[in-house]
């Protein structure tokens, strides 16, 4: 029977933790479970990607070792456990660093008789070494939870004549590529990862092509069904379960990938509110103060209708600029996630601006001292500069004339 009580598809912004105990309580189960978690890379980077440059922070550091990232995941996947219908399917995106940790603690959540497969997804990608085979391939681990499951059965081009076959008869076609009959899809899957300059990318770093969603998705669920992913990123998987005419439910710790999602839902045709509902954006001072660095710069941006600077390390100063207005040409922007921003950060700003050749910019911040003020006032009488002071609860409240 369908789970019909997602009357709405939802975006979330959270910790999965805790949006999988509400969604728990709320009786909500899921057909289907993709996740493509940290891969335990025990990389942190900064990335800038997009037509309006958002910053994403990544962080796959774990202080104690493979012990903490797989107590930190077998949390998560027990609460994944718990919102899986009876006939669900869960599938796991991971890659050398864990993979074998990872099929342990699966085997022991899910029961080993209910493995299904370990899928081999083979890419083509730059990078090589002189010391060992390239390493060029993710694992998907895929578990049921019980032996009732859905699963759809497809055939694809398998090249080469391999004989055999019912009654020893298969029936050969030819094309550009060479001889082929038609197999059931095996568990190593050639899919392309996406290329610079393909129109499906858009720049997000761990972004997966969608050819590999929709063979996940088409193979173990139907039309109406419900697909989770909880660690949605750019929201490939609820673009394809969109498409595909099924139900879906994203989560993501980061404000910059719900906003990202979106942008990519409103592309083809789904509305906010209408079609899906958002929720966990922040909304408040606390929450706000409790973002990721990068996470609080972009929601500020955002706010502001502004651009983020094109560079991360030695962007001069600005963290962003608004573009020509009715009141303005250009104007730099610079934000500060702290109370009392002083003196001296107006005083590198004015520095900055003209640099830029800007003569107007704007400073955001929670609160400002006596001091700034003050040397808002000198830098205006001095140098013809016009620095605005703005403070956070001001875009909070949405207070008009900001910018002006």
């Amino acid at each position: 029977m369908k789970n019909n009580r997602l009357s709405k598809n939802r975006l979330i912004c959270g910790d999965n933790l805790n949006a999988l105990n509400d969604l728990k309580k709320q009786g909500i189960q899921v057909d289907l479970i993709y996740l493509d978690p940290p891969f335990f890379s025990n990389r942190q980077y900064e990335v800038v990607w997009g037509d309006e440059a958002e910053v994403r922070s990544f962080k796959d550091r774990w202080a104690g070792g493979i012990n903490v990232y797989i107590e930190w995941m077998r949390e998560r996947v027990e609460k994944m456990y718990d919102v899986l219908k009876d006939t669900g399917s869960l599938y796991l995106h991971c890659d050398w660093h864990a993979n074998a940790h990872l099929r342990i603690m699966l085997d022991e959540l899910f029961d080993h008789r209910n493995f299904r497969n370990e899928i081999v997804w083979c890419y083509k990608s730059g990078g090589a070494s002189k010391y060992h085979f390239a390493k060029k391939h993710d694992t998907i681990f895929r578990y049921t939870k019980s032996d009732n499951f859905t699963f759809n059965y497809e055939k694809e081009k398998s090249y080469g004549k391999t004989g055999g076959g019912q009654g020893g008869k298969v029936k050969y076609y030819r094309d550009e590529f060479g001889t082929y009959s038609f197999a059931g899809i095996k568990d190593w899957w050639v899919i392309s990862m996406l290329a610079t300059t393909d129109s499906e990318r858009l720049g997000y770093p761990t972004q997966k092509p969608e050819t590999l969603l929709e063979r996940i998705i088409k193979a173990s669920s139907n039309e109406g069904d419900i697909v989770l992913d909880p660690f949605c990123g750019c929201g490939t998987a609820m673009a394809v379960a969109q498409r595909s005419g099924r139900k879906w439910i994203g989560i993501d710790i980061s404000p910059t990938a719900i906003n990202l999602i979106e942008k990519r839902l409103n592309k083809l045709g789904a509305k906010k509110s209408k079609d899906f509902d958002s929720t966990g954006m922040p909304t408040t001072i606390t929450e706000l103060k409790a973002l990721e660095p990068f996470e609080f710069q972009n929601w500020v941006i955002n706010e502001m209708q502004a651009k983020q600077s094109k560079r991360l390390v030695a962007n001069g100063g600005l963290d962003g600029y608004v573009e020509k207005s009715l009141y303005f040409k250009s104007a730099g922007i610079q934000v500060k996630q702290s109370e009392k921003v002083g003196r001296n950060v107006v005083d590198n700003f004015e520095t900055a601006l003209q640099r830029k050749d800007y003569n107007k910019g704007y400073i955001v911040g929670f609160s400002f001292t006596k001091g700034a003020h003050e040397e808002v006032a000198r830098v205006k009488e001095k140098n013809g500069l016009y620095i605005k002071l703005i403070k956070v609860e001001d875009i909070l409240k949405r207070k008009s004339g900001i910018l002006k």
